[in-house]
């Protein structure tokens, strides 16, 4: 069914967007860092605009690309203000974006492009080889400019949109076998954003710098969007650059902005941060993967409170949050429930554990995913019940803030003992001279398995001090016998996901494959 242009927005996220056009329109919506057409490289915009931009992108990709409901636009390159527009655009057209993660390779990426077989491929002048390496039935390929270079076409009649279509589509890293995409409807990304507001408490003023990669959901889905939508301007890098984020303190002066443990290190090495004003943030958001406390200190030692919002692709990912004013005196924790999400934490049987016992996080609520893309033909497919059954284990405590304590298939049992890394690990990255650190179960004839722990070392005369004697020496007396490192290994660099979290099954193979014998295989 299709409808005039001149009635109200059926897509209920749109029709945000055009309320936002009338209600706010010259309040700033957007500052891009990265516009190689403007003198200073920043395009800056009000709402009225943004709203402008969605229907010349709509147009085009309707009347360009022939792009119609229930098909897949694709997206390759860094950070860009059009990703939104086209997203929002999509969403008019009832089409489903697809943002691709850029730091793939080209056989990975086909295997995306086989699974969901967009119909066109938008790419940067970054990206246009691997764009062009990337092929598929009747495959479109554009360079994003040309969604909005020129003028586009009135009056072209868009279809009826409902919350329940969807419209975001996310793979996921796929470190465990092949990636699965994760279906996010409107009324999903909707409900992600009143999550988020919730989380973030957004106030007239408010600012969000975002660096992270938009395409994944901890980029675009924990402060971007959400904060588009509630009318708060957005400050956008094309990536991260510590250099380029700690100018942003002292130039735009953002009041919120979202990191992870790698961004964060690389900002605590950057010579700047000492003297850089942090006066103007009211915070920093986390997530991801679980943060070394000495991270959480160190922000915290500046005035900078430090929450956390815990998810993951296929819960939108807002699920547990730890706001800003909690932060200081729940250091560590994952938060609690947002206000429409249920939480379980479950045992091996599915049973709930009690509070200080520790059981796998499982979550439902209105911002999951519908379900995996086209996995069996079963909608739905991916969730229990209405649950998503997450593989991290959690702690309740009595007042129902919940700590994740790490993964269930990253869990060592030795000797009959639950290790968990993460307790390790926040014990090795405060050693002088650690930069990054991973402890990984392996092999072991006698006990079954034992941690070892994967350091890499600072650039500086504490990290080439760093022995393997010095981290042993460190975690004796801090924590019980059968939890230390049998074997301490030094890296140049970890295996990580876009947003830092290191992807311990390759790093597991990686050590593996170099040292069989020596490591129990």
């Amino acid at each position: 069914m299709l409808r005039s242009p001149s009635r109200p927005e059926s897509s209920p996220l749109a029709a945000r967007f055009a309320q936002l056009a009338r209600t706010h329109g010259a309040q700033p919506a957007m500052t891009f860092r990265g516009d190689a057409r403007q003198p200073n490289a920043t395009l800056a915009y009000d709402f009225a605009k943004f709203w402008r931009r969605v229907e010349r992108v709509t147009a085009h990709l309707q009347a360009g690309w022939g792009v119609k409901h229930g098909q897949r636009v694709a997206w390759l390159g860094l950070n860009h203000e059009l990703q939104l527009v086209a997203l929002v655009a999509c969403a008019r057209l009832g089409a489903i974006f697809m943002p691709l993660n850029f730091r793939l390779a080209v056989p990975e990426l086909q295997q995306v492009l086989d699974d969901a077989a967009p119909s066109l491929l938008v790419h940067d002048d970054a990206h246009q080889q691997t764009a062009q390496a990337l092929q598929g039935p009747g495959l479109q390929r554009t360079q994003l400019e040309n969604l909005i270079a020129t003028a586009s076409p009135r009056g072209l009649p868009l279809p009826i949109v409902h919350g329940d279509h969807a419209l975001l589509l996310v793979y996921t890293s796929g470190t465990t076998g092949q990636a699965k995409g994760a279906v996010h409807t409107q009324a999903a990304l909707l409900a992600n954003a009143c999550a988020s507001n919730w989380a973030h408490a957004f106030v007239p003023g408010d600012k969000v710098l975002s660096t992270l990669p938009l395409f994944h959901v901890g980029g675009l889905c924990i402060q971007t969007l959400p904060a588009l939508l509630a009318g708060t301007e957005v400050v956008l890098h094309p990536r991260f650059d510590p250099t380029a984020w700690l100018g942003e303190l002292t130039s735009s002066q953002p009041t919120l902005s979202l990191l992870v443990p790698a961004t964060m290190r690389a900002l605590f090495e950057h010579p700047r941060w000492a003297d850089t004003s942090l006066a103007s943030l009211r915070g920093v958001m986390t997530g991801s993967s679980t943060v070394p406390l000495a991270y959480l200190q160190t922000w915290h030692d500046r005035g900078v409170p430090v929450g956390q919002v815990y998810g993951t692709t296929e819960t939108g990912p807002v699920s547990l949050v730890l706001r800003l004013p909690e932060a200081m005196a729940q250091v560590g924790a994952s938060g609690w429930p947002q206000p429409e999400a249920e939480v379980q934490l479950i045992d091996a049987h599915g049973q709930p554990v009690g509070p200080g016992e520790t059981g796998e996080v499982c979550i439902r609520g209105a911002n999951l995913m519908r379900g995996y893309w086209q996995v069996s033909g079963e909608p739905g497919l991916g969730l229990q019940d209405g649950w998503f059954h997450s593989g991290d284990l959690g702690q309740r405590a009595q007042d129902g803030c919940i700590t994740i304590v790490g993964r269930s298939k990253d869990m060592i049992i030795s000797g009959g003992e639950n290790i968990y890394p993460a307790e390790i690990e926040n014990l090795l990255v405060s050693l002088p001279g650690v930069a990054e650190c991973a402890v990984i179960g392996l092999p072991d004839a006698r006990w079954g398995e034992v941690p070892v722990a994967v350091l890499v070392r600072r650039q500086d005369a504490n990290g080439q001090a760093l022995s393997a004697q010095t981290v042993l020496d460190h975690v004796q007396g801090q924590i019980a016998r059968y939890k230390w490192p049998r074997q301490v290994i030094f890296l140049t660099e970890l295996p990580q996901s876009a947003l830092g979290k290191v992807q311990k099954p390759a790093l597991k193979a990686h050590l593996l494959s170099l040292q069989p014998k020596e490591l129990g295989a």
